[in-house]
């Protein structure tokens, strides 16, 4: 196994499409500021498939949420695609997710009041796109994802898997740069598990790049690369050779973050 570490430079180059430099955040807990996240490099080249995991408390989601623009790092740098992106406006980063940056939850974060159909064309909408471009690209995702036939449900008609297709269909909608996925099984049965880590794969092979937090090993055995975290630092950082068909990667994974 080979340690890729971060290095620390001025501004991306060649393949990189994220890079964060020393990010440290803070939380506030019963009125004291407790560090969730210690001075965390990361590099995430164009293309990559990489697996966030560690203990609960590790600091995985709060670093997602940091790279996703959803909470400000308390000093640090993320640069994307080159461009300094951490010190944006609410406003500024709300149209970088729209566009360039696909988010997917654990709990999904459907409009409970919206069908399958405005769920997905949303993102596309909010960012300016023409509404017949917006349908075309919602049908294929969803004949794609196998919820033809949904686009008149609503999120309490679908199953916690299909809810799951639906999210992640929003969050492809603009065809982002980077996708980040915090926790996205953890909340469905082994089916949904299944169909989510498939969809997951073969964007994945189309190109997609895909950060992804998880607690499972199993889930983590899908990435090129897993990143596992301690007391919100990096312990460890190692890429597998094709891990998909690679054997033993479930327990390759295991050890590495057990």
């Amino acid at each position: 196994m080979r340690r890729n570490g971060a290095s620390r430079q001025d501004a991306p180059q060649g393949g990189h499409l994220l890079v964060a430099e020393e990010l440290v955040k803070s939380h506030r807990v019963n009125g004291a500021a407790v560090k969730a996240v210690r001075g965390i490099d990361l590099v995430v080249e164009t293309g990559e498939f990489v697996a966030v995991t560690g203990p609960s408390g590790a600091g995985k989601s709060t670093l997602l949420h940091l790279l996703g623009g959803l909470q400000r790092p308390d000093s640090g740098r993320i640069l994307l695609g080159g461009r300094r992106v951490d010190q944006l406006s609410e406003a500024r980063w709300a149209a970088l997710r729209r566009r360039r940056v696909g988010i997917v939850f654990q709990f999904f974060n459907l409009v409970s009041t919206l069908t399958v159909a405005d769920n997905v064309e949303l993102p596309g909408l909010l960012a300016g796109r023409p509404g017949r471009d917006v349908r075309s690209e919602r049908a294929g995702l969803l004949d794609e994802l196998g919820l033809t036939g949904k686009e008149d449900s609503t999120p309490s008609d679908l199953s916690g898997g299909q809810q799951q297709r639906v999210a992640l269909a929003r969050a492809l909608i603009n065809r982002p740069n980077l996708l980040l996925a915090d926790e996205p099984t953890g909340s469905l049965d082994s089916r949904g598990t299944r169909e989510v880590l498939g969809l997951l794969s073969r964007c994945h092979q189309r190109g997609q790049t895909i950060v992804l937090v998880t607690h499972d090993a199993g889930v983590a055995s899908a990435a090129d690369r897993v990143v596992s975290l301690f007391d919100g630092r990096v312990a460890d950082d190692v890429r597998f050779p094709d891990p998909p068909t690679r054997p033993g990667a479930v327990s390759a994974v295991v050890r590495l973050t057990g």
